[in-house]
């Protein structure tokens, strides 16, 4: 997609997407994991670069102008395994155009 401003300089959309696991299925449950990935070329970061999420929840985050994607599939657990730890299950896909010049 391109458009041309006044300027005479092509405005480029490229897409961010920002990956967030949550505690819980919940949109409000706090954000355990993270990560971003700039199309625009903006921000670079890698997993484990910061102390905080850049957000506290997937709402606010969305609240914020980020478009959920992605949700997580909800599947029951197999009888017995409740409580064992694996994988972030509550992975959320957002993402976020934005004007590259």
């Amino acid at each position: 997609m391109s458009e041309v401003d006044p300027d005479r300089r092509p405005v480029v959309v490229r897409q961010k997407l920002l990956l967030l696991c949550s505690a819980s299925p919940d949109l409000r449950s706090p954000v355990v994991a993270w990560a971003v990935y700039d199309g625009a070329g903006e921000e670079t970061s890698m997993s484990g670069d910061r102390e905080e999420a850049p957000y506290p929840s997937v709402l606010a985050a969305m609240r914020d102008g980020w478009r959920v994607i992605q949700l997580p599939s909800l599947a029951r657990p197999v009888p017995g395994t409740e409580y064992e730890t694996s994988f972030l299950r509550w992975e959320y896909v957002l993402e976020r155009l934005v004007e590259v010049r």
